[in-house]
């Protein structure tokens, strides 16, 4: 990776298994293997996008760098700027003062609020819990919060209920903002909006992201938004990193078959511009038993045989100019495709 960016955190062989229980004794019969081994480094003030397809394991590696799932093996170090401490060996009392700087932002606006709680009620639980014990300091807090997000500072006295999802999700974004963190996960943030909805939000977290210095981790499925928001781009297969890459060299030179899958999806507003889908055969194999060698070769015509037998490690080359990673043992053979 880049010696010139700061890194805030380093994920080194993640691992998140879920076990599988079965009969009446609930032994375990085998494991999900949600995250299988990721390597990540994530700089200070960039927006990394996390993309794949649905039950590749993002939503799990946002959660698992929280720490709200346990990870099962490896290390997560993150970089306060006075120490660096692995998040995996934190104990509940440690994790609380690392979630001060680290925090969340839901999928769902309708069911991340409280419904039996003001806005001030869902809001000031943070605050209260990190030190801020005065009532008066609290609202004003909020009411400023609540105008950084564009709405009104008497909307605080106000019940979810009363709120449109594009607002929900802005109280939920002056949520994750309440305790001045230095990133945030965006769990398919904007994916339950309407598309209007979604650009004004999205606006609304660059904005956001360069006045206070933030850095974001955007999980979603929808390779616009991540064109629109990102710096650089991590995609998942199954549990993996199969390709990073600056997101305009993503798009500019895929290195990776499932890449050029994804990307092929993306509807084309020219109509004078064909651009030509890439149907990818079969279903994403089980993570309970994922498949031997490349991960991806049921699913890859271009598949063969050191691809069903050895599994390809995620290799650095430079394109453009710029470091691009995947994890094909083709990937330089992609370029010409």
């Amino acid at each position: 990776m880049s010696e010139s960016k700061e890194t805030i955190l380093k994920l080194r062989g993640v691992k998140t298994y879920f076990p599988i229980q079965k009969g009446i004794l609930k032994r375990t019969a085998g494991y999900v293997q949600a995250v299988d081994g990721v390597n990540l480094d994530v700089y200070r003030g960039e927006t990394l996008g996390l993309v794949g397809e649905s039950g590749c394991g993002k939503t799990t590696l946002g959660k698992s760098i929280l720490q709200l799932v346990k990870t099962t093996d490896g290390e997560i170090l993150y970089n306060d700027r006075t120490r660096e401490r692995d998040l995996c060996k934190l104990n509940a009392r440690e994790m609380m003062e690392v979630h001060r700087k680290l925090q969340i932002v839901f999928q769902d606006p309708h069911s991340s609020l409280n419904p039996a709680f003001t806005v001030f009620g869902s809001l000031q639980d943070p605050l209260k819990t990190h030190g801020v014990n005065s009532k008066a300091a609290r609202r004003k807090i909020i009411g400023d919060l609540l105008e950084s997000v564009n709405m009104r500072r008497e909307h605080m006295d106000l019940y979810p209920h009363e709120f449109s999802g594009g607002q929900r999700q802005r109280i939920g974004i002056a949520r994750a903002l309440s305790i001045e963190p230095d990133l945030i996960v965006c769990d398919e943030a904007v994916s339950a909006l309407d598309v209007s909805i979604q650009a004004q939000v999205l606006k609304l977290l660059k904005e956001i992201k360069e006045k206070r210095n933030l850095t974001y981790i955007f999980i979603t499925h929808d390779l616009s938004v991540v064109e629109y928001i990102s710096d650089r781009v991590a995609v998942m297969y199954l549990g993996k990193i199969v390709e990073l890459a600056e997101v305009e060299d993503l798009y500019a030179s895929t290195m990776h078959p499932y890449t050029k899958a994804l990307l092929s999806a993306i509807p084309v507003a020219d109509l004078d511009k064909k651009s030509k889908r890439i149907i990818l055969e079969g279903d994403v194999p089980s993570p309970v038993d994922p498949p031997a060698g490349c991960s991806f070769h049921p699913r890859c015509s271009q598949c063969q045989d050191i691809c069903r037998n050895e599994i390809p490690p995620l290799k650095r080359y430079m394109t453009n100019g710029t470091e691009h990673y995947s994890s094909c043992h083709f990937a330089e053979k992609q370029l010409d495709k």
